[in-house]
């Protein structure tokens, strides 16, 4: 392992980094990756073995990136996202080898705290809102309003999940922190957040 001291960076030593990428203190970079220039890491994330990052990908603070993920330009990943072993992002809706539709790509942003589960599969042009979790293997089609639990191929609603990744009960209340969600609009947020 390669150690940046001045920023507490931890690199496996099979790891390329391109020179004009930003890597956050106190990340940590395992094995087989390549993080390429014009890529930005935050601080605190943990990137585990076999990631490509392409260049333009911003990926916040906080955020655990498992094992064999390709992460490619148009992606943004907020704050605390949780992205499972081998989850898929596409960029272009109808991929040809013999075509160029670089001009057709779409971007996909994954909101703060949203979890991606493993295997599951991030169609282009959507957004998975603050700390929805999309189940493992799910195939996302759609944007994902925040709080959200999909599941299924193509991914549908099966519930809401607490900021602490626990499903509420119909009453939109989480029994493992206690925490209290509310509808409004047909939007879930907790009930502090409707108080203000």
């Amino acid at each position: 392992m390669k150690r940046d001291v001045r920023k507490s960076i931890i690199i496996h030593e099979t790891t390329e980094i391109e020179e004009g990428a930003h890597i956050g203190k106190n990340t940590v970079i395992w094995q087989r990756c390549i993080i390429q220039k014009g890529a930005v890491i935050g601080k605190d994330c943990n990137i585990g073995a076999n990631v490509f990052i392409e260049s333009g990908v911003h990926i916040g603070d906080g955020v655990k990136i498992k094992n064999n993920i390709a992460i490619y330009s148009g992606v943004n990943i907020e704050d605390n996202v949780f992205l499972g072993p081998n989850c898929v992002f596409t960029n272009v809706i109808n991929p040809r080898s013999f075509i160029n539709r670089k001009n057709e790509f779409r971007d996909i942003v994954i909101r703060k705290g949203a979890t991606i589960g493993a295997n599951a599969t991030i169609i282009c042009g959507n957004v998975i809102g603050s700390y929805a979790m999309v189940g493992a293997g799910a195939v996302v089609t759609k944007n994902v309003p925040d709080y959200v639990l999909i599941i299924g191929n193509p991914g549908r609603i099966a519930g809401y999940v607490c900021e602490c990744g626990c499903k509420l009960d119909k009453e939109l209340k989480c029994k493992e922190c206690g925490k209290i969600y509310m509808m409004n609009h047909g939007k879930v947020s907790p009930v502090c957040e409707q108080l203000l």
